[in-house]
């Protein structure tokens, strides 16, 4: 099973708020879409990562959950190229 997370990064003195998400070896990191509420931000950040490096996985038969740490994105059935 492929497992996604992504995690809020703060504002410093010279960049804005970003959220990163990553698997394995694969990563993004976008700026902070605050047009969206807390959930869909971390979703951008999850579809950006699966068009950057063309990640063969069903964003529709997705699941998530969070902790402290950030949110995790888990497909059933998934393959990774």
């Amino acid at each position: 099973m492929n497992v996604i997370k992504t995690k809020y990064i703060g504002p410093s003195n010279t960049r804005g708020s970003r959220i990163k998400a990553s698997m394995n070896k694969f990563s993004v990191t976008i700026p902070y879409p605050h047009e969206f509420s807390y959930e869909v931000c971390h979703f951008q950040a999850v579809k950006a990562l699966v068009v950057k490096h063309d990640l063969q996985v069903d964003i529709d038969n997705m699941g998530y959950g969070s902790d402290d740490n950030g949110y995790y994105f888990t497909f059933k059935h998934s393959v990774m190229k």
